[in-house]
């Protein structure tokens, strides 16, 4: 039952996020600004969220997305230029990513390695790689003012409470600091206004601006953001809303606030000029994030037989509607004066010297791709591939801060529907059930992302895996076999469990015993999502409650 307590005029918040942290984050102010904000622009997001649901019927009626009518935004496709880009966010060849919440992987993100690379720019996260449990979102905002003020610290320690290890920022030698909110789709389910959930993203750009961006202003500095998820040029307008209505209650400047925007929608893919537009006054560059791309390339045409997808390991850039779709955002970015930024090397450094140099040359010829292409920059999930991404960017600017120079030659309106098609096999099954499970466990520890046979598996990877099998399940396919494709076993629920228990059991044999437990609970959960009817449109719409804890305060 949600208990609330008030802590501003209109807003109530559940009583057991009624924390010591929580009463730092959330002062008076802050609770006020939230306040304000979501009374401007509850009702519009809800128009848009309804807006979402009324378009995936008629995909799933067999309509599907496509490019607008060029008389619906005609400005769009005009000679405009998005604002000056500053400064400091004109040379973003590499940047790295990570959950917020973790104060010794932030400090690592904004610090020089052992082998003295450090990335352009730091993505601190409260989205696909942090789970949105309230002590993480608390921690996040936190962790994001402190890294700001460079004064962000943390303690490693041992079993016995020795302190192992102390880490620390250098405030003279940090990357580009950015925050990535969560998308329009989720709620904050702990923080209400007037009765209403607030949105999630609202709320954090809210806090993280009042508690970073006068501090970064005053440094010289850009109060920078992602944001993620966006699937129209109307969501984007909302955002530009929002940063507009931020900027004014904060006494900043116009302009002052910057957002880079991820591409990873298929109905985003083809309004990219459109939702540029819309963000001209406030846009720093668009981003490929390719991963979340093909969930939602899969999600938005679930329905359709035709378009029934191949294993997800065999999708990258080589396929023709992937390179079609980031060509094109280089060549709407560069004309109208944004970055345009490239994809995630989602890989964990292997055991071996052998794993590495393979992962290393991976890294490698992708961000050769990348840069090929023309991208301005790319993202890495570890430090220790900052070099190797470096590098194929570093050749290709030769000196530049950026590509905005470069201009590919494409097809203006190409073709961005995914191919239906194979390969489709029984190991491409497991691999998404490993992942489901794997990820779950995480998750039900509070954690976004997880390390898993040397990728970094985080919210977008798992989608990938859940609605793949559940698009299998849907069209009945059958996999490739000994004597060739669909020659193999049909996908079908009792298929599907099998699976779960098998990749169960091969977990079992190498984990410890005490973590049997936590294994079995996360397959049952990850079984139970993966098998949902209808496909549910992402795995959580809402941020859980906080629970009773003695970290509580009176209220």
């Amino acid at each position: 039952m949600f208990r609330p307590v008030q802590l501003a005029e209109g807003l109530r918040l559940h009583a057991p996020a009624l924390t010591e942290e929580t009463l730092d984050v959330l002062t008076p102010e802050a609770a006020a600004l939230v306040v304000r904000l979501h009374r401007a622009l509850a009702p519009e997001r809800a128009r848009l969220l309804a807006a979402r649901r009324e378009r995936q019927a008629q995909w799933d009626a067999g309509a599907a997305p496509g490019y607008l009518p060029l008389d619906e935004v005609p400005a769009a496709y005009g000679d405009w230029q998005v604002a000056p880009l500053p400064a400091d966010l004109q040379r973003r060849r590499v940047e790295i990513t990570g959950p917020a919440s973790d104060a010794r992987m932030v400090i690592n993100m904004l610090t020089r390695g052992a082998d003295g690379q450090r990335a352009d720019a730091a993505m601190l996260d409260l989205e696909d790689s942090m789970m949105p449990s309230w002590g993480n979102v608390m921690a996040a905002v936190a962790n994001a003012r402190a890294a700001a003020e460079g004064t962000l610290t943390a303690e490693k320690r041992g079993p016995d409470g020795t302190v192992l290890k102390h880490y620390r920022l250098d405030p003279e030698d940090m990357p580009v600091l950015m925050v990535r909110v969560r998308g329009l789709h989720l709620d904050e389910s702990n923080v209400q206004v007037d009765g209403e959930t607030v949105a999630a993203g609202l709320f954090d750009l809210a806090l993280v601006a009042l508690h970073t961006a006068k501090t970064l202003v005053a440094q010289g500095k850009t109060p920078a953001f992602y944001v993620p998820k966006v699937e129209h040029y109307a969501e984007a307008r909302w955002w530009a809303r929002l940063f507009a209505l931020v900027e004014g209650a904060l006494g900043l400047a116009p302009r002052t606030i910057r957002a880079t925007f991820l591409i990873e929608t298929l109905p985003a893919a083809f309004q990219m000029e459109e939702i540029l537009y819309e963000l001209r006054d406030y846009a720093a560059g668009l981003n490929v994030g390719r991963w979340d791309k093909i969930f939602s390339d899969i999600k938005c045409l679930q329905a359709h037989p035709d378009r029934v997808v191949a294993d997800r390991a065999t999708i990258g850039l080589g396929r023709p509607w992937m390179r079609a779709y980031a060509e094109r955002l280089v060549r709407i970015c560069h004309r109208h004066g944004a970055l345009a930024m490239g994809g995630m090397a989602a890989f964990t450094p292997g055991r071996d010297e052998e794993a590495r140099a393979a992962q290393t040359a991976k890294v490698v010829a992708d961000k050769e791709l990348e840069a090929a292409l023309g991208h301005d920059g790319c993202w890495v999930s570890h430090p220790y591939f900052i070099g190797p991404a470096l590098g194929p960017f570093e050749a290709a600017l030769a000196g530049r801060d950026n590509q905005l120079d470069v201009m590919p030659e494409a097809v203006e309106r190409p073709d961005l529907l995914l191919e239906g098609g194979g390969p489709r096999t029984l190991d491409g099954l497991l691999t998404n059930v490993r992942v489901g499970i794997a990820y779950l466990k995480g998750w039900q520890e509070g954690l976004g992302c997880v390390a898993f046979e040397g990728l970094m598996e985080d919210l977008a990877t798992l989608e990938i895996s859940r609605v793949q099998v559940g698009q299998w399940l849907l069209h009945g396919v059958r996999l490739d076999g000994h004597d060739g494709p669909a020659t193999g076993p049909t996908v079908t629920p009792a298929l599907v469990r099998h699976a779960f228990a098998e990749e169960l059991d091969s977990l079992l044999h190498t984990a410890p015993a005490t973590e049997h437990g936590a294994w079995r609970r996360a397959a049952a959960e990850a079984e139970r999502v993966f098998l949902l009817e209808p496909l549910r449109s992402f795995l959580t719409l809402a941020s859980p409650l906080a629970e009773h804890s003695p970290a509580a305060v009176a209220a």
